[in-house]
């Protein structure tokens, strides 16, 4: 049985696009697997809370993510040589 899980800022999606995830990735599933998957295909939106995860040793929060934090929107991650 194919599975996805996707993981989104809780809040940030409503309804009509958890639904095109979901049937998108459905979709994609099925063109790699054949019709045979449509049935077993399951695909999870899951929310996380603010401030519930985090990438290079920075909590993300739906600011950083919408870019209201320095760098773009992007979390100060270090390129190769610096801390």
């Amino acid at each position: 049985m194919p599975f996805a899980n996707f993981k989104v800022p809780a809040g940030t999606l409503d309804a009509e696009q958890k639904e095109k995830i979901i049937h998108r990735t459905t979709e994609l599933y099925v063109e790699i697997y054949g019709e045979r998957a449509r049935g077993g295909t399951m695909v999870l939106v899951e929310e996380v809370a603010d401030g519930g995860w985090g990438i290079a040793d920075q909590v993300l929060t739906l600011a950083v993510l919408q870019g209201g934090a320095e760098g773009g929107g992007r979390p100060d991650v270090p390129t190769e040589g610096e801390e």
